[in-house]
């Protein structure tokens, strides 16, 4: 029998990976402060309606190949078809506890494919760190005096290529270890065509295996990165 698709698409079956985007939002350092400016109100023109003044890369955020590579494909440029994948979580929460300068290496890459299984290509690999719990403790989400937030390793950066994986998302404000100012695993992933999604919260939610990835990023043109709403379809119960 056919499942319906109010089936599909249950609450449960939705997981929504999102932090909110506003004035509260911690931002990398040195970032433009969020700004909305209200240009029209109910009561005098009838409508709502704010501008927006934020950064690229500000809450939870795609990154484009452009943002470290000359002449790599901006946001605009990622095909749709790379931003509806199925997901392979890697949940490295029991290993990072609370140490902010936590490098994830290729070891636990590999620890984590023997327990759930091979990372197919084609294939998002979002990192769960757990540091989505400091979210509302900005100087220990970011770091004091920051940046201080766990990433993963040049080793691992190079075992996701050669996995041929499309993106890497994970739950801090980067997919660099924060103390490593040069980001070097940035250099490699999106140097190999990946993007990346950033700042995202609720990986716990997400299962080892059998969901798929929605990314919902603006399609901006030039753009180095943009916000994104960032969803998971979780399989259905056994």
């Amino acid at each position: 029998m056919a499942m319906s698709l109010d089936d599909m698409f249950t609450p449960e079956r939705l997981v929504d990976l999102t932090q909110p985007l506003g004035h509260e939002t911690t931002l990398w350092p040195g970032s433009r402060p969020y700004r909305a400016t209200t240009t029209a109100t109910i009561a005098a023109d009838g409508y709502f309606a704010r501008d927006l003044d934020i950064p690229e890369h500000a809450g939870t955020h795609l990154d484009a190949p452009s943002h470290f590579v000359d002449g790599g494909a901006h946001v605009a440029d990622i095909p749709l078809d790379r931003l509806v994948r199925p997901v392979a979580v890697v949940d490295v929460a029991d290993h990072v506890g609370d140490d902010a300068s936590f490098t994830i290496g290729a070891d636990l890459l590999h620890a984590a494919e023997m327990r759930d299984g091979p990372i197919p290509a084609g294939s998002a690999v979002l990192i769960r760190t757990g540091w989505d719990r400091h979210i509302g403790d900005p100087a220990r989400y970011l770091g004091t005096p920051g940046p201080a937030c766990p990433g993963i390793g040049v080793d691992a950066a190079e075992l996701l290529v050669e996995r041929r994986v499309v993106g890497i998302g994970i739950d801090t404000l980067g997919i660099d270890p924060g103390h490593l100012i040069a980001c070097p695993a940035h250099h490699i992933t999106l140097g190999a065509g990946m993007w990346h999604l950033e700042g995202l919260v609720g990986l716990e939610r997400v299962p080892a295996r059998g969901a798929w990835l929605f990314v919902g990023v603006v399609s901006l043109t030039g753009g180095s990165g943009a916000p994104a709403r960032v969803v998971a379809i979780v399989p259905p119960p056994a």
